[in-house]
């Protein structure tokens, strides 16, 4: 045998055995899905049904011994997403992903999440079933977390397993809490605008309400240091590794206008893509319980959840519940500043971010009245003028646990309704329907008032005392609607009507996806599953087309190219729908960023622009400043002795777009398609690294939707015309109860966080098709369809 053979066997061995290796330890790391496990501190035997996407159908005799199993399993997919979870609020990502994570540390550290939990945990009725039961969940992961297998992220990362406990529960509900605050990216820019630039050029903005026309209806003095808060802040969320709650759709159609005369629910909560993704169903059955829930990593009770008597979910309410107040200092002491009753020394809380393979970092963080002194926590704000943040959340009683035990352990409407009012933040449209016909939304949140003349949309002065919270509202006061003569409910993040005459202040987003749900809604009395499941997925603006007709209008038509004349054509007879092989959006979305950056930009600046296309506010002021002939933003400050008109900045933006959308695309206008410039591709925090990307990230796949129409899948404007989307909907569930044990629902990806198992992407092609599948309840088909996992009482 030669040399060279005998060195070829020996290379092949070498091969086959690194290749069993890797086979041997992915099939050691996958999700354990079926046969037996020893299982401590349950009464008796519980066994687990995981169906053909992996969701598990947990059948016990008693309530304590199902919540253990779902621990367990909860922490066996999705054990790597707690960690990350529970890590954000208390500032200890550091830890973890060194130096790089250290701003979204010293910030979060400095909200003062952490030390609201331990008040609120302290608090506790320790012998309550929310309480027993949050435990029995916390012993399920704890017992996978010694006894299961450790995640690849952990090992890559280097992470030492710690036990679960309340305060990681606690804490996971406060940064979730947090994302869907808007104040922080909104007050300092509307700031720096105002104290820049004049009032005058805030009037485009709408910040009185005044832009907010499809209403939800009830049935009852340094202005540069500002805008350094709305840019950080906003960096912080869009780099986090766990994606923030950003808006939502939900209805719920009473029986008069469905088919078989029985409630529909849909709910569809947007949120910033990751993978894994935001939820993880499980179904929960017990002698005296059932509930199919959809949860956040690390906490024991569903946000989103239907059995056979009850549906509810959640959109983001959008009121405003952060106040920045700029306080005054002594003027020989740092330490001291003015209060309504003279000089009063601030609290200071010490904190120590260990950061790896580096020095710790030592925070001091000053507290005034109004809540943590925000500096130091964020980069590029001097600490000459003190802004401080007043948040409801950490001020208000948190009753968050008891509050989600009861919305998913409720008996009947009423004692759901209790449930929602102890939710003091974060501010949430809950909606609800039921077997029995009825159908409710209620905010959430503790709503408050200022003196009359006070604009929250602004910094406030903190020295005065004048622009303090002046009137809390007692929860009757908050939005909602209860079985109204229309016979639905909706939410789309818009404003509320009135309560007693009242506006509640807040960051709505714009009348474009409400309007398109009361458009689709109104006219129909049959609404069946089906038909539902085509609304969630609608692609279709209600209110591009009249915008592009306006804008046909004011364009100068006489000098247009032969291609712009064919990009005009298109555009003529567009929809406003936002499907795969649409050209019209294409044209549309890069017309809309050209026209934003040469209308704002010259006056904004590049950083400040960018903030502002951040905002719920840019996506208000579109149609209207566009309608706006004599707009104080249509002249550009960069030309000197000329004076832009509209029809001036909108010819030049619409050339600008035509012209880089032929370079990108060349001069075929009819292959300029969506799928080409709207894409999504679902990070995983170890994707970015470049030779990890294709294990851990999902994607990227070509999609329809667009922002702000129904099927939400959102995006960044940015010059190079490629909008990568970075959230939408987290969920599309359907529950029709006519049909209960098969409603519908779907995910992003996948069920599972663990890259080895086959429920890590299994929904993908079904979520961007706009397909479902069916969330089982029916006992003897989970049994004959499912793999099993029996929990043995541990001896």
């Amino acid at each position: 045998m030669t040399k060279l053979r005998k060195l070829s066997i020996v290379l092949l061995g070498v091969v086959l055995i690194l290749v069993c290796s890797v086979l041997l330890y992915g099939f050691y790391l996958k999700p354990n899905y079926e046969g037996e496990v020893a299982l401590k501190n349950i009464q008796n035997e519980t066994t687990v049904y995981f169906d053909e996407f992996g969701v598990p159908h947990i059948y016990s005799n008693n309530s304590k011994d199902a919540m253990t199993a779902l621990g367990y399993v909860h922490a066996q997919d999705r054990l790597w997403q707690m960690e990350l979870m529970r890590r954000i609020a208390p500032g200890r990502l550091s830890e973890i992903f060194g130096s790089v994570a250290l701003k979204s540390d010293l910030f979060f550290a400095g909200l003062g999440i952490e030390e609201a939990s331990a008040k609120a945990i302290a608090d506790l009725d320790t012998n309550s079933a929310s309480y027993q039961l949050a435990q029995a969940y916390l012993d399920g992961v704890n017992q996978y977390l010694d006894e299961g297998v450790t995640p690849v992220e952990f090992s890559l990362l280097g992470i030492k397993k710690q036990k679960f406990s309340m305060k990681d529960v606690y804490n996971i509900f406060g940064y979730m809490s947090f994302s869907f605050a808007m104040a922080q990216k909104s007050d300092p820019l509307m700031t720096d605008i105002r104290d820049n630039l004049g009032a005058v050029y805030l009037k485009d903005f709408g910040l009185d309400g005044a832009f907010n026309t499809t209403k939800i209806r009830n049935a009852k003095d340094r202005p540069q240091e500002y805008a350094a808060i709305s840019k950080a802040v906003a960096q912080l969320l869009e780099r986090s590794p766990v994606a923030p709650f950003i808006g939502s759709n939900s209805w719920v159609i009473g029986p008069k206008k469905t088919k078989n005369g029985k409630v529909i629910f849909a709910n569809d909560p947007h949120i910033g893509f990751s993978q894994p993704g935001t939820w993880y169903e499980a179904h929960l059955v017990t002698p005296e319980f059932e509930l199919y829930g959809s949860y956040l990593a690390g906490t024991p009770y569903p946000l989103l959840g239907h059995n056979r008597e009850y549906a509810y979910g959640l959109t983001m309410f959008e009121n405003d519940d952060v106040d920045l107040y700029e306080e005054k200092n002594h003027p020989t002491d740092a330490n001291s500043y003015v209060t309504p009753a003279g000089y009063r020394k601030y609290d200071v809380r010490k904190k120590t971010i260990q950061v790896k393979d580096s020095t710790s970092v030592s925070l001091n963080v000053k507290i005034s009245r109004h809540g943590p002194v925000i500096n130091d926590l964020i980069e590029g704000l001097p600490s000459k003028n003190p802004i401080a943040m007043s948040w409801i959340y950490t001020q208000q009683p948190i009753q968050i646990l008891d509050a989600v035990y009861i919305l998913s352990h409720a008996k009947n409407k009423a004692e759901f309704q209790k449930g929602v009012s102890l939710i003091a933040a974060p501010g949430l449209n809950v909606m609800y329907g039921d077997a029995k016909g009825n159908v409710a939304w209620w905010a959430t949140g503790k709503l408050y008032k200022h003196q009359a003349g006070v604009n929250p949309n602004f910094i406030l002065d903190g020295a005065s005392g004048k622009n303090d919270i002046a009137t809390y509202l007692d929860f009757s006061k908050n939005p909602s609607a209860v079985n109204p003569r229309w016979n639905y409910v909706y939410s789309a993040n818009n404003q509320p009507e009135a309560v007693d005459g009242f506006n509640y202040p807040g960051y709505y987003l714009p009348e474009d996806r409400a309007k398109r749900i009361t458009q689709l809604l109104d006219p129909k009395s049959d609404w069946d599953k089906a038909s539902v499941g085509s609304m969630i997925f609608d692609n279709t603006s209600a209110t591009a087309p009249s915008l592009v007709k306006n804008l046909l209008l004011i364009l100068g038509n006489e000098k247009a190219t032969t291609i712009q004349k064919e990009a005009l054509s298109i555009l003529k007879t567009w929809k406003g729908s936002h499907n795969l092989n649409d050209v019209a959006p294409t044209i549309y979305n890069k017309f809309l960023f050209c026209y934003l950056k040469n209308t704002f930009e010259d006056e904004l600046g590049t950083d400040r622009f960018k903030s502002f296309l951040g905002t719920h506010i840019m996506k208000q002021v579109v149609a209207r400043q566009l309608a706006t002939e004599n707009s104080i933003w249509w002249d550009n400050s960069a030309t000197k002795n000329k004076k832009e008109s509209r029809k001036d900045i909108l010819n030049l933006s619409f050339a600008q777009a035509i012209a880089a959308l032929e370079l990108q695309y060349g001069t075929d206008v009819k292959t300029w398609t969506w799928n080409k410039v709207h894409t999504v591709e679902h990070q995983h925090p170890l994707g970015k690294v470049a030779a990890l990307r294709n294990i851990f990230n999902v994607g990227p796949y070509e999609v329809s939707g667009s922002n702000e129409v129904i099927n939400n899948l959102f995006f960044d404007y940015t010059a190079d015309g490629n909008y990568l989307v970075k959230g939408g909907p987290s969920t599309r569930r359907i529950i029709d109860f006519s049909d209960i044990e098969n409603s519908w629902s779907v995910l992003p990806t996948g069920q599972s966080g663990n890259v080895l198992s086959s429920h890590y992407s299994d929904q993908a092609e079904l979520y961007n098709t706009g397909k479902f599948r069916r969330m089982i309840l029916n006992k003897e088909e989970i049994v004959r369809t499912s793999s099993k996992l029996v929990f043995k009482v541990s001896k």
